[in-house]
């Protein structure tokens, strides 16, 4: 069937007359599981080591190497089916299953765990535009179709090597339109990377300039270190019944402001307006204490607060909102708060502790305020590239959906 001119309808969609739908099996000269078993007793810190990739190490066209392994070369040698060679793809089998990287030259030589390897005919196939392929919104899709099992999902070589998959004619196009893809990824990289290093700065800032370790220009004084309790008032939020809150709002109803509804900034349940100093208003500071989240603050949000965190009020006169809002943030505070988490149990801080956690405090306003717009301003950075980043993966998914099945051509 042939919906438009010049295109086909295929088992894997709408792909351009001279594109060929395809198994795996037809264009891999290999492909395997990669160790399955336990290795823990073969790991090694030897020089001659190899190094081990696991599930967790692979991340979409890159690799994760935080608590990469390694296996005793006896073990290695031994397992000669699953040494990886530059340009295999690794899928991931079980767990995040689809997700796909590519063997770099520098980890040419290494083995694997549990990995689906896939050795592409490079004389027809490249494994950079498969790789793509695996990564995208369409191939993941498509390869939700092949999982089996019911608890854990995983995927079978055998399916894999029947799957089809499209094949453009040239390996000039497909390195063409791998290229393309894989500039957007590099671009993507290095705002992560630009990222990363803004907010380790900021860190780093803020251990210095919330403790009066490092002054901005135009300040001096003393600083002191005083009691939470002496500056603030705490009011504990309020329980109401499941009976009594609305999935809508109405007419002399609030948002309930629960704690897990402020990871994703969508608070859905609604409960009468009659609890006025139980209110939080989108400036006001909130302080979990029960659940893992405990000790962490919040703001931003409008409405009844539920029990398992209380309102921060301070003497405005004696302290900026936003600079106690970033030190009660700041590992200064964190390290305090974490000491006086009860010992059984689910985590909880009261706020009759909190208020014995010591803050260091400029005796002068300007320059608290100073501080906090200083940080704020790094924060507006970070959200600039965080925002710049988001724009590129937009645009990237739009690319993959356009070259990927040949809605456009760029040969």
């Amino acid at each position: 069937m042939v919906d438009r001119e010049g295109y086909q309808q295929t088992e894997v969609g709408m792909i351009p007359e001279d594109w060929d739908e395809i198994t795996l099996g037809e264009i891999t000269n290999l492909m395997t599981n990669g160790f399955v078993g336990t290795a823990t007793t073969h790991y090694t810190n030897a020089h001659n080591g190899v190094t081990y990739i696991q599930g967790f190490n692979v991340e979409e066209n890159s690799f994760n190497f935080t608590g990469i392994k390694k296996i005793d070369y006896a073990f290695h040698k031994s397992h000669q089916k699953s040494c990886l060679r530059e340009g295999d793809l690794l899928t991931v089998q079980t767990g995040d299953v689809g997700l796909t990287t590519i063997v770099p030259k520098e980890l040419e030589g290494s083995n694997c765990h549990a990995l689906i390897i896939s050795r592409f005919k490079q004389k027809k196939a490249s494994p950079w535009f498969y790789a793509q392929y695996f990564n995208s919104f369409i191939g993941r899709n498509r390869l939700k179709e092949l999982e089996i099992g019911t608890t854990m999902k995983h995927l079978n070589v055998g399916d894999m090597l029947n799957w089809k998959v499209p094949l453009p004619p040239t390996l000039a196009e497909q390195k063409a339109i791998a290229t393309a893809l894989s500039d957007v990824d590099s671009l993507i990289s290095n705002l992560e990377k630009l990222i990363a290093k803004k907010k380790a700065i900021k860190q780093g800032a803020m251990q210095q300039l919330l403790t009066g370790k490092k002054r901005l220009p135009g300040f001096s004084g003393e600083w002191e270190e005083l009691k939470l309790g002496t500056l603030c008032e705490f009011t504990q939020g309020v329980q109401i019944a499941q009976s009594e809150q609305l999935r809508s709002t109405r007419k002399g109803y609030i948002r309930y402001l629960y704690i897990r509804d402020f990871f994703t900034d969508d608070f859905k349940w609604y409960v009468k307006d009659i609890y006025p100093n139980k209110i939080m208003s989108s400036t006001d500071i909130m302080m979990v204490n029960t659940g893992n989240t405990a000790g962490d603050v919040y703001s931003g949000a409008e409405g009844v607060l539920s029990n398992n965190a209380f309102k921060i009020d301070f003497d405005s006169e004696k302290l900026n909102r936003d600079y106690l809002f970033l030190n009660l943030r700041s590992s200064f505070a964190i390290r305090q708060i974490k000491e006086i988490f009860n010992s059984s149990g689910q985590p909880h801080v009261g706020h009759k502790n909190i208020a014995k956690i010591n803050i260091p405090i400029p005796h002068s306003m300007e320059e608290q305020e100073a501080i906090a717009d200083t940080l704020s301003d790094m924060d507006k950075e970070i959200e600039a590239l965080e925002n710049k980043k988001a724009k590129c993966q937009q645009i990237k998914q739009g690319m993959m959906q356009e070259l990927l099945t040949g809605k456009t051509r760029l040969i």
